[in-house]
């Protein structure tokens, strides 16, 4: 699995405790920035990882900002990108098995990185159930074609 990684400002001190997380699974994966804590905007980086992972070159994407807020937002932009911002583990199991989410997102500002850490390995670890789940993550994509004209 390759995974597309990006922050902005806000979330790039936990973005480096991921990243080391990901190093220590063994996990192939790609740093779309921010470089720094300098301030940068979140809408950037979210489009760079949501960019990568329609155009096929990854499987999935972490993002983070100070809240999750807006970085997710943005990411949920693109077509074909389902980022769903997750503070607890449960609710990242879900965005895998029920939703079939490409992206994760979280706030740096609202989770610890313990905390943090146990999400990412439910968001990759888990599978898309399909079945009921699959004609409900179609019918996304039926509104995202409808408004994507």
């Amino acid at each position: 699995m390759k995974i597309a990684v990006g922050s902005d400002h806000g979330g790039f001190h936990l973005k480096q405790v991921v990243m080391k997380h990901l190093d220590e699974l063994g996990l192939e994966y790609k740093d779309f920035g921010c470089e720094s804590c300098a301030s940068v905007d979140y809408p950037d980086y979210a489009l760079a990882v949501a960019e990568a992972i329609v155009s096929g070159e990854f499987d999935r994407g972490i993002i983070i900002c100070g809240t999750g807020i807006g970085i997710s937002i943005s990411a949920n932009k693109v077509p074909g990108i389902r980022a769903a911002l997750c503070s607890d583990t449960y609710s990242a199991k879900m965005s895998r098995q029920h939703n079939d989410a490409n992206v994760l997102a979280f706030g740096e500002r609202v989770i610890g990185p313990g905390l943090a850490l146990d999400i990412v390995d439910m968001f990759l670890k888990e599978k898309f159930l399909g079945g009921r789940h699959a004609v409900r993550v179609n019918k996304i994509k039926m509104i995202e074609q409808k408004y994507s004209k």
